[in-house]
């Protein structure tokens, strides 16, 4: 009974989403019983056309009831069509509901969110999950429910022509009813697992397309196919035993209501002997059982389907229940002017997944930027520069201290005002599947034609006019048909389209040639004289375009100042030069 009321507790979760359809939904319920009944009705009928030509009866009456069973068939048909009507397209408005629904909390968990989940998990629920969702409301509620009503008028119309016959198909067919119970508990854990794995199928999927590269360079491609086929080959053996349940299931559904029948022929022909059933009578029961067999056939079918849908809906809510850690305040302050003052106060950070007892990543970071300074910040591979950065727009949290922008506490305004005012460009460029100009205007669409051709000249990414519709080609997916280097420039250019008050650059330009990196710090200084700056560094030409360098070691800045006063005073800046200075020979070495 706990099961049945934890199914019915999480399929009532959707009730929000199709308030809308329930009107049309109900309807299409009325017009499935409906049909049923007409089907129902049918044997009346027949058993008064059989009496008839028993007792003789005229050819009108004949040709009455014979042309009533056809137009009762045609209503049928009708009603059947009619409750399909009915219930697709406001199914289809509750499934575009729940994905919108979907994607919009996708896009408002923090970053932290997305590193522990696999996108194909996420992809399967809001594909997989939700078409299955709907095909459960548009097929399979309404039919549970019009087919167990049906159920319920069968019988008692069975129970009418004559009460042993009633009976007897009714004891026969409890079996049934029980095994339906039991069957939830085993089924519902067996299709949780299928899905599960059908995500993490399609996470491997999408992991092998995108490295696939790395793949054929490394010679793995069989490799990754051995994994993808044992993955397969799980999920095959999932869908075996769902498919072994069901089967199960069936057996009941065909075999119990066929000893039914068996049992209730045996007794019609002696009740039709002794005279206390017609011929008719007879013929109208079986016919009725022939019209519930469909109906109590689906039973098995519809509850696993139903047990799907549940599974399905527990995996939708899975997301949508997901806190959100970062969220905006509840009475927000704005930044009219924004002058670009940026600053680090006792700055703190560990990531949830940190060894209790360890030590956190930034433990104290202070570091002041004035408007139009730009500040570059270097430090040993592992110390936290990416993610102090990371910090500035909150896609990660600081766990003490706080950050300013103009004075103003960066969680007191809202992330879209924020994001607004910070621009990042980021080591790792992240290219759309749109035109060069919306990836370069993604952060500022509203930008005039020469906002974006200054910004393309600033990043040297002027290559976008040669390209087959210049700034109008669609680039691939994730920008893989273009090279690292041009990648680069695109994010560093859409960085600068944004015109923001503060730009922090992550190490922007590592994956370009010596010669560009030149161009783009040239072109980059006229910016910065503008806009204040905070540039990760993983080079010494990057760490000179800076105003003043600090540095981040053991979770805290233990040098800032210029470039040349630090290399006099501080050792531990020496050290960290000369590293970024071997870096910078190897990578030249190999352009």
């Amino acid at each position: 009974m706990s099961n049945a009321s934890g199914t019915l507790k999480t399929l009532f979760r959707i009730l929000p989403y199709a308030k809308k359809a329930i009107p049309r939904l109900l309807l299409g319920v009325i017009a499935a019983i409906s049909a049923h009944a007409v089907a129902l009705s049918i044997p009346q009928v027949l058993r008064e056309l059989i009496d008839e030509l028993s007792e003789l009866g005229t050819l009108e009456n004949l040709y009455f009831l014979v042309a009533l069973v056809f137009g009762m068939g045609l209503l049928e048909a009708f009603l059947v069509l009619l409750r399909r009507w009915l219930v697709l397209t406001p199914v289809t408005g509750v499934e575009s509901s729940m994905r919108t629904s979907l994607f919009k909390k996708l896009q408002d968990l923090p970053v932290s969110f997305h590193d522990r989940w696999p996108s194909g998990q996420l992809l399967s629920r809001a594909t997989q999950d939700l078409g299955l969702i709907r095909r459960w409301l548009s097929f399979g509620l309404v039919l549970l429910i019009a087919n167990a009503a049906t159920i319920a008028i069968g019988l008692v119309v069975l129970f009418s022509f004559s009460w042993i016959l009633g009976a007897i198909f009714f004891v026969v067919s409890i079996p049934i009813w029980i095994k339906g119970f039991r069957f939830e508990s085993g089924y519902g854990k067996i299709a949780r697992q299928s899905q599960d794995q059908a995500g993490d199928l399609a996470t491997a999927v999408e992991e092998s397309v995108h490295g696939i590269r790395v793949l054929k360079a490394f010679g793995r491609g069989e490799f990754a196919a051995q994994k993808f086929a044992a993955g397969a080959t799980d999920l095959r053996s999932t869908e075996l035993k769902k498919a072994g349940l069901i089967a199960n299931m069936w057996a009941y559904l065909l075999f119990l209501p066929e000893t039914a029948l068996g049992l209730s022929m045996f007794a019609g022909i002696l009740l039709v002997a002794e005279g206390s059933l017609t011929v008719g009578g007879l013929v109208a029961f079986f016919a009725t059982a022939t019209v519930l067999r469909w109906p109590t056939e689906s039973i098995g079918f519809l509850l696993a389907l139903t047990l799907d849908a549940k599974t399905a809906i527990s995996r939708h809510f899975e997301v949508i229940d997901e806190p959100v850690s970062i969220e905006d305040p509840l009475d927000p302050q704005t930044i009219k002017n924004p002058r670009g003052k940026l600053e680090f106060k006792d700055v703190h950070f560990s990531y949830p997944d940190q060894k209790p007892g360890s030590l956190p990543l930034l433990s104290g970071v202070n570091l002041l930027l004035n408007p139009g300074e730009s500040v570059a910040l270097i430090g040993v591979t592992g110390s936290g520069k990416t993610t102090l950065t990371a910090l500035t727009t909150r896609l990660f949290e600081a766990t003490g201290g706080s950050i300013e922008l103009d004075g103003v506490d960066i969680k007191s305004l809202t992330r879209a005002e924020l994001r607004t005012h910070i621009a990042m460009a980021f080591e790792d460029a992240t290219l759309f599947s749109s035109s060069v100009r919306e990836n370069v205007l993604l952060g500022r669409p509203e930008a005039t034609e020469q906002d974006l051709k200054e910004a393309l000249e600033i990043a040297q990414a002027q290559f976008v006019y040669d390209l087959p519709d210049g700034v109008e080609t669609k680039i691939g997916e994730e920008g893989l048909s273009l090279s690292g280097g041009q990648r680069q420039r695109l994010a560093l250019a859409r960085a600068v389209a944004a015109k923001p008050a503060v730009l922090v650059l992550d190490d922007p330009l590592s994956a370009l040639d010596v010669d560009t990196e030149a161009l783009v710090e040239s072109a980059l200084r006229t910016v910065l004289s503008e806009t204040t700056a905070l540039i990760v560094a993983h080079r010494p030409s990057t760490v000179q375009l800076a105003d003043r360098v600090a540095l981040l070691q053991d979770g805290k800045i233990v040098a800032f100042g210029k470039h040349a006063e630090l290399l006099i005073s501080s050792p531990d800046y020496r050290f960290v030069v000369s590293s970024l200075e071997e870096h910078s020979d190897e990578g030249q070495v190999r352009n």
